[in-house]
């Protein structure tokens, strides 16, 4: 039994792996999907004060209070950063780092230094009257979607699950500065689905940090593939137990 341990991306919350989590427990293995501080369940906790750091004890009281080892730590989007900087913190319990067509930052780096247009995103939100909130980004017209998610029903759905993102998560560094991060085993799974203008990707090097060579694998659809390819997505985690 594998215990994989799921973060949403921006905006997003714990109900993004909905159609993930049965998928991963009927294989036997043990879940968690929590909603990080100011999304979902959380979403009245949310200000100005939240930031990366904040999510990144939210994963890690949630990985040491349930005394879990050997986690499958996936991050999507955002949560690259996430799962950067908790595997930084407690690296003795990850057995794997998986990028979920994620941001992969360096130590230090912000979110508005992997993914430049974040920084019109923050300008925007500390110019307007809240001066922190960042709005989700708008529905395009097919095949970008709403996240890369195009099905009417299931972009009303999403839509009902978002929430603004404070400023301060986009703006706070991750912390790489543990030697013993290099040794975890990392996979890249990249949405190669319409990718909507001003979105890049880094290129990810051949060798890992841990030597061994690079394992990224792909899926045809859009950004959000916990929600269009769910039993796609389950397969190549499945991989990973």
């Amino acid at each position: 039994m594998a215990t994989f341990l799921l973060v949403h991306g921006a905006w997003h919350s714990g109900r993004s792996w909905e159609r993930v989590v049965p998928l991963l427990e009927t294989a036997g293995h043990r879940v968690f999907a929590p909603s990080l501080t100011g999304h979902g369940d959380k979403v009245h906790l949310a200000g100005p004060g939240v930031g990366l750091d904040t999510h990144v004890d939210d994963v890690v009281r949630l990985i040491t209070e349930e005394d879990l080892d050997d986690v499958v730590l996936v991050g999507h989007s955002y949560a690259g950063l996430v799962i950067s900087s908790t595997a930084n913190r407690v690296p003795e319990r990850v057995a794997h780092l998986v990028y979920l067509d994620a941001m992969v930052p360096e130590d230090g780096e912000s979110a508005i230094d992997v993914q430049p247009l974040t920084r019109r995103l923050v300008e925007l939100a500390e110019r307007s009257e809240s001066g922190w909130r960042v709005p989700p980004l708008p529905e395009q017209p097919a095949p970008f979607g709403l996240f890369g998610v195009t099905d009417p029903a299931d972009v009303a759905w999403l839509r009902g699950t978002l929430s603004d993102q404070p400023v301060r998560c986009l703006r706070e560094p991750v912390r790489l500065d543990n030697p013993a991060v290099d040794a975890i085993p990392r996979t890249h799974i990249h949405n190669v689905g319409a990718t909507p203008a001003g979105i890049v990707r880094r290129p990810v090097p051949p060798v890992q940090p841990n030597g061994t060579a690079a394992q990224v694998w792909e899926l045809p659809t859009g950004h959000d593939c916990m929600i269009t390819m769910p039993a796609e997505l389950t397969g190549l985690l499945l991989k990973l137990a």
